[in-house]
């Protein structure tokens, strides 16, 4: 498997100090339904026409509670990346909608930035050019973290559910690790969410975990 080794964002100068934090799109912070008729997607909060492969689809858009709220705290504290695996075409005129002034979102990166590997578009976090002791990934799919499980948090798959809160609950974390006395988030993100416990246990015979 070939890695992505070309480094895709611009330098931190020596004055901006802040950790990077790359958020995932799609099913984290919003859902997104593609030429759904009207009655499948109701109550969605915009929506817009995108121009694929000569063909224009119509795409609704429904932003995770809290989304805003969150994006505007995180961007105080973070160096704010989303990095998605969707189409730059797509996610561009939806993070333009979302964060038009580039106010809370610093870079956008997008599906030619993925590696492609048996059929997933895995995030190498080393293409962003940043130190990885001070960079954190939030995504609903662990595996698109996989090449660099110690800097993920994963959180809960979210289409429609009004009542979610996942955003809100990660935020005294985030804050946590912002702080300039964490020097390296890996070791605190390993400790919270035991992640490579689950992997190890997932490739252990169950016979063996009895």
């Amino acid at each position: 498997m070939k890695l992505p080794r070309d480094v895709i964002l611009p330098c931190q100068t020596r004055r901006y100090r802040r950790k990077t934090l790359v958020l995932d799109l799609d099913e984290t912070l919003v859902h997104s339904t593609l030429d759904a008729e009207p009655d499948m997607a109701q109550d969605h909060h915009f929506e817009f026409p995108v121009e694929v492969g000569g063909n224009t689809h119509h795409v609704r858009v429904k932003q995770r509670p809290g989304m805003k709220a969150f994006l505007e705290r995180v961007s105080q504290l973070y160096e704010v990346v989303i990095f998605t695996a969707s189409q730059q075409v797509y996610a561009e005129l939806l993070l333009n909608i979302i964060d038009p002034n580039h106010k809370f979102i610093r870079h956008r990166v997008f599906r030619d930035s993925c590696v492609y590997f048996e059929g997933n578009y895995l995030k190498d976090l080393t293409v962003l050019g940043r130190d990885l002791a001070r960079t954190i990934i939030v995504d609903n799919s662990p595996q698109a973290f996989g090449f660099q499980l110690a800097n993920g948090i994963p959180i809960l798959t979210w289409y429609d559910d009004d009542n979610d809160a996942e955003l809100l609950h990660l935020l005294p974390f985030l804050e946590e690790l912002a702080d300039d006395q964490v020097t390296d988030v890996r070791p605190h993100i390993l400790e919270k969410f035991k992640l490579h416990e689950a992997v190890k246990r997932s490739r252990t015979p169950a016979w063996l975990l009895t």
